[in-house]
């Protein structure tokens, strides 16, 4: 009998979430909902500031028809949430330029000088050069460590919706309504990955603690709008 299939189908019962729009309060422990906090209005860009920085970028990102937008090429660096966030649930729409790159970070130390941390990926999973490397570095993915599982992304230009769980020691990646990835903080799975990826030297990659929330600028153009976050007590 060859093991693999069995091996196979014992990681994606692993890796099974709850249904989209699943109560978060239940996950908190609490019988009331748990009010959403918008991180961005589609007006203002306040609450954020540049990576390392004191305030906003002057060029680079702007508020454009109700999108928080990165322009290509044109600098700025990496944006933060000026609030930390330790069990949380995020959810944001996005849309990626074509053969475009950029990421949701989350677990970042700022203290560090580098926007080192776990993140989900967002990329042009069918014409950037990154993501012919494979699907840990495709679209939903915890980049170079955990791929997503059969990700419905939609196409360069298009909006997905994505979500972000962090609840104790567990993480879910979601894309369009689905949980394309599930892993624990802590487990035999995740510090395989970590050995496995450009993370291993990093000391802090694979631990959990309070973060801000960081949205990439590689380079290329990138839209948001909708961002919003619930703290999970």
């Amino acid at each position: 009998m060859n093991p693999r299939p069995i091996v196979a189908l014992l990681l994606c019962l692993s890796l099974s979430c709850p249904a989209w729009s699943a109560d978060a309060s239940k996950k908190a422990g609490s019988g009331k909902p748990i009010p959403w906090i918008a991180l961005f209005d589609g007006k203002s860009t306040a609450g954020w500031r540049g990576f390392g920085k004191a305030t906003f970028p002057e060029h680079g990102w702007m508020v454009k028809d109700g999108w928080l937008t990165h322009v290509a090429k044109g600098g700025g660096g990496d944006l933060i949430t000026d609030r930390l966030f330790t069990d949380f649930e995020l959810r944001f729409e996005w849309k990626i330029s074509v053969g475009g790159n950029s990421g949701v970070k989350y677990f970042i130390d700022e203290a560090s000088k580098a926007a080192i941390g776990h993140e989900y990926q967002l990329i042009d999973d069918a014409a950037h050069p990154d993501a012919k490397l494979g699907p840990k570095r495709q679209t939903a993915a915890l980049y170079d460590a955990l791929p997503a599982q059969s990700p419905r992304v939609k196409p360069a230009g298009q909006i997905n919706e994505s979500a972000i769980l962090v609840h104790g020691d567990s993480v879910e990646h979601w894309l369009n309504g689905d949980c394309v990835l599930k892993y624990r903080i802590g487990s035999p799975e995740l510090a395989a990955a970590k050995a496995a990826s450009k993370f291993k030297n990093e000391p802090k990659w694979g631990t959990r603690f309070a973060t801000p929330i960081l949205l990439q600028d590689h380079g290329d153009a990138s839209e948001f709008r909708n961002i919003r976050i619930r703290e999970l007590k």
